[in-house]
């Protein structure tokens, strides 16, 4: 008999991630993308698989060591578009519905992404990168480039970098078609600003698109939303350059266009929220503006990346819609329509990450993970809430494995504020044993912790240690208030909810070790580890990630750290200073105690390595117990989607960390 086991860092080699999921138009068959790990060359590979909802088969469609992600099938249902990096660049292909040979589509010279197929299924509109000497006609050179000397980097904007790609180049991502039959293709915008493919009109004769055609984009910080025509060229501007716009969708009838988004008015802790623009009278009104509920996915976690969210989705008859909303730790799918009404369609306790919709049916093909369950695609039909699931990708690997539970719990802050968390026992726990104990803090602040399969918590719970995880003031999941209460606060009100958390535990779960209690995150999460042990002695080791520790500098250093700091700490480097640093962790280096494990990306440009470095030789300088592992290559997203064996040594070292300390 094969003897039961916790999960291993090293079992990510093992598990397969399936999302990107979408339904064929005449709703019988669905397509999506499975993701697994090439154990040899420590890669990602992606690719294509068709599942027939009746007969239950699923079927693989792309093969080889390649990334094959964005699945779109044609209105007409007679093809599947997808972007591949087969080719070395990302570059969409076509496949016929009836299966065969993938056909590459385009050959951009900076490759290809963002497709949205035409109404009448015979162009496809796409993104690409270009500068401003170029057109979207100059394909990928085959000759080998000569080796270019190196130049300086002359640098005249406040946004020259980014965490996602680095330092920025003289490219903008640019709308551009291409015609099926022909192959034409037809560049539709150009110069210096970045454009986003929406959604085309019903009659195909216009499309959607968001950007920041504003003045100063580095100073406005926009994203509206513009109908562009493709007969005449013209474009309107449907938004007023006050917010966050994005998703806009096209209703079948050609009379709304549906977007999610907000105005600022809690800058980056504003709650998103459903937009409708209507044709006629060019109207823009907010449909959930008395829903004190946060549109979209915001769960936290470290398995699953690269599923875009489709925004409304719109039923046939044009009155009603579909969408994601995230409530309390767990995301739903919820029904509303035109006047305002919303119902919920699905809503239980798990992360729905990915959707897609039949909209004369209303079904559905949904991917759901739980904390038991890394993540499998279900079929359900949205009107009665029936349910079947349709692929089952890890169930043959964790037939002997033993996941932990995630418990949840409510609590109350020291102000009285109700408090929301989760408590996951050890593997092989037994009744009346005392087991060492982490606390998790996640990032954002603005997001939330759910009930979703989280891999470092059930690698701690294997290893024998109860994790608790929590949703403090900041966090997204408990409406506006709540949201924006940490704002200017860091490291008040939302320090005593994550100790509040810890100390519930200790009174009410008597497995709690209360001498054996460590804390660890990442992020902010790693800001608020930093604080902790700057502010108490109550926890024996500490392990902080991808780390905040001195705003004054991430003022400077961080791709958004001078609107972040002035919108989140509420303080800027020219005219508060003090409010800075008084927030800093670095400030109250020298209380610290706990053993602290440092851990960062060196490409980190979100919360770049700097953080990590003041922190490390200030504690060393000390003499205090600490050690600094730094990441070749990683950046913010190592533990999401990082290198595969860096992710493994990551998670490693945070175990290995609390097995000596605690």
């Amino acid at each position: 008999m094969t003897q039961i086991r916790g999960i291993l860092a090293e079992d990510l080699y093992e598990l397969k991630s399936v999302g990107s999921v979408e339904m064929s138009p005449n709703g019988d068959r669905y397509a999506f993308v499975e993701t697994k790990i090439n154990k040899d060359k420590h890669d990602y590979i992606s690719h294509i698989f068709i599942g027939d909802i009746e007969s239950g088969q699923v079927t693989q469609w792309t093969f080889g060591d390649v990334r094959d992600t964005s699945p779109k099938w044609s209105p007409d249902g007679k093809n599947l578009a997808f972007v591949s990096n087969r080719s070395g660049k990302s570059q969409i292909y076509l496949l016929n519905a009836d299966g065969g040979e993938a056909q590459q589509l385009t050959n951009c010279k900076h490759g290809a992404r963002n497709l949205v197929w035409s109404p009448n299924s015979d162009s496809i509109l796409f993104a690409t990168s270009l500068a401003l000497n170029e057109k979207v006609t100059d394909e990928v050179e085959t000759n080998k480039e000569e080796k270019k000397l190196p130049e300086p980097m002359v640098v005249e904007q406040i946004r020259y970098k980014s965490d996602a790609v680095g330092f920025l180049d003289d490219k903008s991502q640019h709308l551009a078609m291409i015609d099926i039959s022909t192959k034409e293709l037809t560049q539709l915008t150009e110069g210096e600003r970045d454009y986003t493919p929406g959604s085309w009109s019903p009659d195909g004769k216009q499309i959607t698109f968001t950007a920041d055609l504003t003045d100063e984009p580095d100073y406005n910080l926009v994203t509206d939303v513009f109908v562009f025509s493709l007969v005449d060229k013209n474009m309107k501007k449907l938004t007023n350059s006050n917010g966050f716009y994005g998703n806009p969708t096209w209703s079948p009838d050609g009379k709304h266009i549906a977007m999610i988004g907000h105005q600022k008015e809690f800058d980056s802790a504003t709650l998103s929220r459903i937009w409708m623009y209507n044709i006629e009278n060019s109207g823009l009104t907010c449909l959930t503006s008395e829903w004190d509920v946060q549109i979209g996915d915001v769960a936290i976690g470290d398995f699953h990346s690269g599923n875009s969210n489709p925004g409304i989705v719109w039923t046939e008859d044009s009155i009603g819609f579909y969408f994601v909303m995230s409530d309390r730790g767990n995301t739903g799918i919820y029904y509303g329509s035109l006047a305002g009404e919303m119902y919920p369609s699905l809503l239980e306790d798990q992360h729905i990450y990915s959707f897609s919709v039949d909209p004369k049916n209303h079904k559905a093909v949904v991917a759901i993970s739980t904390p038991t369950h890394p993540g499998d695609l279900h079929f359900i039909d949205l009107s009665t809430g029936e349910i079947k699931q349709l692929t089952n990708s890890n169930d043959a690997f964790l037939a002997n494995i033993e996941l932990s539970l995630a418990e949840s719990f409510t609590f109350k802050a020291p102000d009285g504020w109700d408090l929301h968390g989760w408590v996951m026992k050890p593997f092989g726990f037994k009744e009346g044993e005392k087991y060492p104990t982490i606390v998790e803090v996640h990032g954002g602040p603005h997001a939330m912790y759910a009930n979703s399969y989280f891999h470092e918590f059930q690698m701690l719970t294997a290893k024998g240690f109860v994790v608790i995880f929590t949703n403090p003031r900041g966090s997204h999941g408990y409406g506006q208030h709540f949201v924006d209460a940490v704002r200017g606060d860091y490291g008040g009100k939302d320090y005593l909810d994550v100790m509040a958390a810890a100390e519930y535990s200790e009174e009410n779960f008597d497995f709690v070790d209360s001498a054996r209690l460590g804390v660890t995150g990442g992020s902010y999460g790693g800001f608020m580890t930093n604080w902790i042990v700057g502010h108490t002695n109550k926890f024996k080791a500490a392990v902080t990630q991808r780390s905040i520790s001195n705003w004054l500098s991430f003022y400077g250093v961080s791709d958004i750290g001078y609107y972040f700091s002035e919108w989140e700490v509420k303080g800027d480097l020219v005219n508060d200073t003090e409010k800075l640093w008084n927030h800093s962790p670095l400030k109250y280096v020298a209380n610290i105690e706990t053993p602290l494990l440092i851990l960062h990306g060196e490409k980190d440009y979100r919360c770049p390595i700097e953080q990590a470095e003041q922190l490390f030789i200030a504690l060393k300088k000390q003499k205090k117990t600490t050690k600094f592992v730094r990441f070749p290559g990683a950046n913010h997203e190592l533990s999401r989607s990082g290198n595969p064996k860096l992710r493994v040594d990551r998670l490693n070292h945070i175990k290995e960390w609390f097995v000596e300390y605690l």
